[in-house]
């Protein structure tokens, strides 16, 4: 551990990258500055917990990305774009990054030149590999790898495919996306499946988790056993409830919550998350949870006015945070928790400030590391309408 943190001072791309604000801190100064941060914003509201740090607060992001280009002298390097531009700082080695899937990564660059495949030019729209991305399931040791391209045509894939998983058998699936508009978005809209099933699993909380390409899961699984953990137990389940999980994703929090409710119903936009979702709950057999694909917000609106309640909601927004038509909704439904996972404590305030004046009462407020060396901070709240 002593060892790690004498590299961590001395990352050569700190000032570069920008992608770690606290490069250099102590990790228990680190924590102290964060819970600062929290308290400084919500103290208003109740209690500010401390931070639940990490044991071991490196190389824990599950989800990889990296940009390839050319250096001047016509090297092919790979790493990320420096802060507020899109130059590529090339990095061997990052921190807070799983150390398997950056493995990955080099070999895919060592690859390259053997099987003549260009890195692709933003100035003159020439060339093929734009990114790729590697995301790995922790506990399954699984292994994906997406090649974000700019055209479908990838010469030799086969071979490809067969030598890159003769360096990494752990690889088990790898995805072609084909991204060939002049945007700033990684991931492009169509998928070609060259090995595998298009997926990886992992094991959360107890139960297994389909993640695809696109889909929405935690980018550090062991903080997000303890911060779901605190989800569900500021809910305080007696398996006589009704739930609520706005903002679903593949239906993480609804899954774990499901074993200590009475009925579970998550509700997401994207059309993809819902549908893994749904094998999700196919496949951990759990039967008391239902997903809908919509806006929740207009979903609560709508239980409402059919005289319909619930009574808990689970909440987890965007940075952006919540909208006040979405809080009017959870309102109107009247829960009698809401229980708040925010990755933004100042929009976090500005939604507390709101649903404290429509009778609800902030009990705890407990925030958790999920982003180290970073300057960001989950917090999970728990609020209880007023008068029960």
């Amino acid at each position: 551990m002593e060892e790690k943190r004498n590299i961590q001072k001395a990352c050569p791309y700190a000032k570069k990258c920008g992608g770690c604000q606290y490069q250099g801190v102590p990790y228990p100064a680190q924590l102290k500055k964060k819970h600062n941060q929290v308290q400084g914003l919500l103290k208003k509201f109740g209690n500010v917990k401390p931070v639940i740090g990490m044991k071991d607060p490196y190389f824990y992001r599950n989800k990889v990305h990296a940009v390839f280009d050319r250096d001047k002298k016509g090297n092919i390097i790979s790493g990320i774009y420096e802060a507020g531009s899109h130059r590529v700082v090339p990095i061997d080695q990052c921190l807070i990054e799983d150390e398997k899937s950056q493995e990955i990564i080099r070999t895919i660059r060592g690859m390259l030149k053997s099987f003549k495949i260009k890195t692709y030019d933003e100035d003159t729209g020439y060339g093929l590999l734009r990114h790729v991305l590697v995301r790995r399931g922790f506990t399954s040791g699984e292994a994906m790898v997406v090649l974000v391209v700019a055209s479908p045509i990838f010469p030799s894939k086969n071979n490809f495919v067969k030598a890159l998983r003769k360096a990494h058998p752990e690889v088990s699936t790898v995805v072609l996306n084909i991204n060939d508009k002049n945007t700033s978005m990684v991931l492009g809209e169509r998928e070609i499946v060259l090995y595998g099933k298009g997926f990886i699993r992992d094991n959360l909380c107890g139960k297994s988790f389909r993640i695809s390409p696109k889909s929405f899961y935690q980018v550090n699984p062991v903080q997000t056993e303890i911060l779901y953990g605190k989800a569900v137990e500021f809910a305080g389940l007696t398996g006589k409830e009704k739930v609520i999980d706005a903002y679903c994703g593949i239906g993480t929090i609804g899954l774990v919550a499901a074993g200590k409710a009475k009925e579970v119903i998550g509700v997401e936009l994207n059309k993809d998350a819902v549908r893994d979702a749904r094998i999700n709950a196919r496949e951990n057999k759990v039967v008391n949870i239902s997903f809908r694909q919509g806006d929740a917000g207009e979903f609560m609106e709508a239980m409402a006015t059919a005289g319909e309640n619930a009574d808990v909601v689970f909440m987890d927004p965007p940075r952006s945070g919540s909208s006040e038509k979405f809080l009017n909704s959870v309102i109107r439904l009247a829960p009698k928790k809401i229980v708040y996972i925010s990755c933004n404590p100042e929009t976090l305030a500005r939604d507390l400030l709101y649903l404290t004046k429509k009778n609800y009462k902030v009990k705890e407020i407990q925030p958790v590391e999920m982003f180290c060396f970073t300057d960001h901070t989950e917090v999970v709240t728990w609020l209880e309408r007023g008068g029960l």
